[in-house]
């Protein structure tokens, strides 16, 4: 059942063999995929067994679907976006283990199934606030209050993303010109800060990695295209 993965998703994969340059993998959420020996790693590989051995457990990015192969690659995988999928993967880890501790694991499932029919397990608990009304009907009062407490103790703090980059107008109202790339590109969402010699570091909160590392770009890439217009220099340093 490969209908329950899209392509350009990353999945959690188990290595399952190796058998000349291919690799071939379990995928999470039952699925069988391969890797070929041109995805796993950029350049010249000199050994595989460096980047994959059998019950390895590795993240990769689906590049097709064919029927019910699924082809996939490694090397395409971000280092943030490896350890994104990873903290989501114990995060809903955490979510069931509350869960089956406070409803037991028959209604502990039940209700997962429940969840999983209109959202994802981490989801909904990101967005309790609004799914509180869902769980005080499927559940009793006391079996309740625990969830909420707990989940109060485990409230996490907002993820953060900074980016340093270079931005300046050598007119005399370069300051001005800047100032205004800035004030338009951001519009108070994001928080941009003078660091030193035309040298600024934007800083985005939230809840997800990718979608704040999504937001900056927007940002970086508004600032880019204003800075062309008003004749800026301005270049993004690598993270």
């Amino acid at each position: 059942m490969n209908d329950q993965f899209e392509e350009g998703e990353l999945v959690l994969c188990t290595v399952d063999k190796v058998i000349g340059t291919t690799v071939f993998v379990k995928v999470d959420g039952n699925g069988d995929g391969t890797i070929t020996t041109s995805e796993i790693a950029p350049g010249r590989i000199r050994n595989l067994r460096d980047y994959v051995v059998p019950n390895k457990k590795i993240v990769c990015k689906i590049l097709r679907i064919q029927g019910d192969k699924i082809q996939l690659s490694l090397r395409r995988v971000k280092p943030n976006e490896r350890k994104d999928l990873l903290e989501r993967i114990e995060k809903e880890k955490s979510y069931k283990a509350v869960l089956k501790t406070v409803l037991g694991e028959d209604e502990s499932k039940k209700l997962i199934e429940k969840i999983l029919s209109e959202n994802t397990i981490n989801d909904f608990f990101l967005n309790l606030e609004e799914n509180k009304k869902f769980l005080e009907n499927e559940i009793t009062k006391e079996q309740f209050e625990k969830l909420m407490k707990i989940f109060e103790s485990k409230k996490e703090k907002p993820k953060q993303i900074k980016q340093i980059f270079r931005l300046s107008n050598k007119s005399s109202n370069g300051m001005v010109i800047v100032k205004n790339i800035l004030k338009e590109s951001c519009q108070n969402n994001c928080n941009i800060s003078y660091l030193a010699a035309g040298k600024y570091s934007i800083t985005l909160e939230g809840k997800d990695l990718k979608e704040i590392d999504n937001n900056i770009q927007t940002v970086l890439e508004k600032v880019e295209q204003l800075a062309k217009k008003e004749h800026c220099d301005f270049v993004v340093e690598k993270s």
